[in-house]
This record gives C-alpha cells, structure tokens and sequence, in this order.
C-alpha cells in the first residue's frame, strides 16, 4: 500500500473513530455530520468523500459484514458442506470472542445506540439482506446447489440462522448475561440448529457435517 492510500485509510479511521465516540455520548440521530466533522478536524465534504451518508458512519464496516457469510462459503475446501462452513465460522469466532460479536466490553452501548435508532436498526436491516442474496450467489457457484431457486432458499435458512443467533447473543448481553454463559448457550443451540439444515441438505448420506467443539469444550 502507498503512501498515499495510507492517509486515506488513516482519514478514514479518524472520521469513523470521530463519529462512533459522538454516537455513544449522544445517540446516532442528534449527532450531525457537521459535528462529526469538527471533531475528526476534517471539512464535511470531507466525510461524505468517506461516507456517502451518515449511517455508513456507524457501520464503517458495512461491506466487510455483507460480503462475510458468502466470503466463507466460498472459500470452503471442494466437497465440503457450505451449512458446515457457516457453523464452524460462527463457532470459530464465538470460542475466539471476535469483536464483531460484541462480547467485548462497551459492546452494550454500542447496541444501545442501534436499538435506539430507527435509520441504524433499518440499515441493519438492508446489511441483513445484502449479505443473504450475497450467500445465495456463493451458494450457485459450484453443484449440485445451483438448481433453480434452491440457492435463495438454502440462503435465507442459513443466513437467518446466523442472524437469528447474533441477535439472540445480543439480546442475552443486553438483559446482563455473562458474556461467557450467553457465548457458550447460542453455541450449542447453533450447532443444533445447523445441525438440522446439514440433515436436510444431505438425506441420503446420513449427517456428513462434523461438528467442531463448542467454547467452552476442549
């Protein structure tokens, strides 16, 4: 990377790390971009070059998110089960404590801005979807999946089973749950889950799709 697409990612962090502290101080829609501007000591057209609109303020990592679940898909081993690659990525970062997964500390204020925020909580939305029709077009790169709209519909289990087990991670660190105990119950319940859509897509070989540890196993 040169030099000057250093700054530019070094701007970026700067605008994105500016808006995020004035969010949590003040909650997402009173903050202007103006404000964040100042801040970040930049103009704001400045901001806008880096983010198109305020929202992309919030999730500076919009892209990263959308474009993950396919990302694992597609790099699974040839043969491997895509449902299996979806469960053991998600496992792998919950007995890793990924900062994604807001097992961190401050990770409740973080959320609380969102559930606070209609714009954020309908862009976490949009995200929501952009990444399931990004899996479904994973899903067809290689057979026998790419029938007809069994890739959609194998997405939207896969991806709403992931989703559905964020969101319940989140809900059980929002009501207070150890971080350790809500990490090691949304494991377990997601093996299961995954276990089922892996049955399914395999009927006539059995279960194909080991199950990794769970967090809190050896």
């Amino acid at each position: 990377m040169g030099l000057r697409e250093i700054k530019k990612q070094q701007t970026r962090t700067a605008i994105a790390d500016a808006a995020l502290g004035l969010f949590l101080e003040h909650g997402f829609d009173p903050v202007t971009v103006a404000e964040v501007a100042r801040r970040a000591c930049v103009s704001t057209n400045t901001v806008f070059n880096y983010f198109p609109t305020k929202e992309d303020l919030f999730f500076d990592r919009q892209a990263e998110a959308e474009a993950h679940l396919a990302g694992v898909v597609r790099d699974r081993p040839s043969g491997a089960c895509p449902v299996a690659a979806v469960r053991d990525d998600l496992l792998t970062a919950l007995r890793q404590d990924h900062p994604m997964l807001g097992l961190q500390p401050g990770a409740r204020a973080f959320w609380q801005v969102i559930l606070d925020s209609p714009a954020l909580r309908a862009r976490e939305r949009v995200i929501g979807e952009r990444a399931e029709a990004a899996l479904a077009a994973a899903l067809t790169d290689r057979p026998p999946l790419a029938d007809g709209p069994f890739p959609t519909l194998l997405a939207g289990a896969v991806a709403g089973t992931h989703r559905a087990a964020l969101g319940e991670l989140r809900r059980r660190i929002m009501t207070g749950e150890p971080p350790a105990h809500a990490r090691d119950t949304i494991a377990a319940a997601a093996t299961r889950a995954f276990g089922l859509l892996c049955t399914g897509l395999h009927p006539d070989t059995g279960h194909p799709c080991r199950t990794t540890t769970h967090p809190g196993q050896p």
